[in-house]
């Protein structure tokens, strides 16, 4: 073979490395990166499709229309008709600022973009407008989320309500928010303001739980110890030097697992989790989802329980919610419907279905089990505990009349000296139709004062709103 033949014999070889390189590239774009790319809020040819398609809709799930989209002269603008009610549920639809929440999650579909190649973009472009759509149908019920959104009122923090058996979201209030319909005119003070409220708390927020987190370590106990165990509180527990108090040193005598739940005492639990460790503590916490990715139709956050903890004191503070502990409310409502649901953690859903201008359901969220947090008997025990909480310890003020409502409050500690207010439970007790976290943001309160009259009345409301 001449010189020249091994010449072009080489140069074919590397021709045929090229294209087999530029298949693989295509390739690994088409399957892993062209769907970001299309629905990025940086992609000018997105609002290219925007003004040959009218947005579709997004209603609550008894089909009242949230947000759609009406025709002006310029184009189409969005009509968010309730404001702040929804703003992080929501979110916003932008030129200037881009997308969030559910305007981001489900640009595609509400622009009925599933033929993301050239034809189908060349389709939507000649249509003149013509092409609609698909709308995104929530889980929320809008009576529901209003109440919601008028029972936290000024207060900073966040709620969520669900249904523990299969993941509804009924309601998911964030507090402070924004008005998505005049973002262009206050954009600067949103992103000035110290409070965040760009920031959705309930799936991003990350708190301290103070004493809600002892569920998590009353399943511990059960799975693990001999629970007849009797504590003496006398106010305060000194762990290596430490001094870890009760609220306002309130002493509660000789108390059993039962009674140091419903009395919500910080000593019994210290000693609770000194006794079982830290291993087998984290064990509990990551069943119910801490230190995981819960997924979700929007961003959240991951519950973290620290690692590998050395020192006793650090432990005894973990063990009641304070420390490294951090969660979101989101999370602890899933806690709560876990106790309410026999042991079984349901994945949360906010979009109930996607359906196109003729109504045909063109996608569907369907329950799925995320964890099996404990078996049905400590289930059974801890919510027995929490109806103990409610009926005559620290979450009183969450009774509601001829309904037996389980729950737990918590007052924790954070580091700008005033306390959150938390309440998590679910009620009916004995067939959870609605499972609830409440948080107050430095309220400076309990969370049987604060947190607890919140969760009563919006329980009372859904149940009765769901029933209809």
């Amino acid at each position: 073979m001449n010189t020249e033949s091994k010449r072009i014999i080489r140069i074919l070889i590397s021709l045929c490395g090229l294209f087999i390189c530029l298949v693989l590239y295509i390739s690994y774009f088409q399957i892993f990166t062209a769907d970001k790319i299309v629905t990025s809020n940086y992609n000018k040819r997105q609002w290219i499709n925007e003004e040959n398609i009218l947005r579709g809709e997004i209603t609550d799930r008894r089909g009242t229309i949230l947000v759609n989209s009406v025709k002006t002269d310029k184009g189409q603008i969005r009509d968010y008709k309730y404001g702040k009610t929804y703003s992080h549920i929501i979110g916003y639809s932008s030129r200037e600022y881009g997308k969030s929440g559910i305007e981001a999650v489900y640009n595609k579909e509400l622009l009925d973009l599933n033929d993301s190649n050239p034809i189908g973009e060349l389709k939507n472009i000649l249509s003149d407008g013509e092409t609609v759509g698909n709308n995104v149908v929530l889980t929320v019920d809008h009576e529901i989320q209003s109440y919601a959104y008028k029972l936290l009122g000024n207060r900073k923090g966040s709620i969520v309500l669900m249904n523990p058996k299969t993941g509804e979201i009924y309601a998911m209030i964030s507090n402070p928010s924004f008005n998505p319909s005049t973002l262009k005119e206050n954009w600067e003070d949103i992103v000035a303001n110290e409070d965040s409220p760009l920031l959705n708390r309930a799936t991003m927020g990350m708190y301290a739980p103070g004493s809600i987190f002892k569920l998590i370590t009353a399943t511990a106990a059960i799975e693990n110890r001999e629970t007849d165990e009797v504590f003496n509180c006398e106010g305060s527990i000194k762990i290596d030097g430490y001094v870890l108090k009760d609220y306002k040193g309130e002493a509660h005598g000789q108390v059993d697992l039962n009674e140091a739940l419903a009395k919500s005492c910080n000593v019994a639990f210290s000693q609770i989790g000194l006794e079982i460790g830290d291993s087998k503590l984290r064990n509990a916490a990551e069943k119910y989802m801490f230190n995981s990715s819960i997924p979700f139709d929007l961003r959240t956050a991951k519950s973290t329980f620290p690692g590998k903890i050395d020192s006793k004191p650090e432990l005894g503070a973990s063990a009641i919610g304070q420390g490294k502990v951090l969660v979101t409310p989101l999370n602890m409502a899933m806690v709560a419907s876990a106790i309410g649901n026999k042991g079984e953690m349901v994945k949360p859903i906010l979009m109930k279905e996607i359906i196109n201008s003729n109504s045909r359901v063109l996608k569907k969220n369907r329950t799925e089990l995320l964890s099996r947090v404990t078996s049905p008997e400590i289930a059974e025990r801890l919510k027995s505990m929490m109806i103990d909480v409610v009926e005559k310890g620290t979450g009183k003020n969450a009774r509601i009349s001829n309904i037996r409502v389980a729950g737990k409050t918590g007052t924790a500690e954070n580091e700008t000296g005033k306390e959150h207010a938390w309440f998590i439970g679910f009620a009916p007790a004995d067939d959870a139709q609605v499972a609830v976290a409440v948080i107050v943001e430095n309220s400076g309160k309990t969370g049987g004062t604060e947190a607890a009259p919140i969760a009563r009345d919006l329980m009372r409301k859904a149940m009765q709103v769901l029933s209809k």
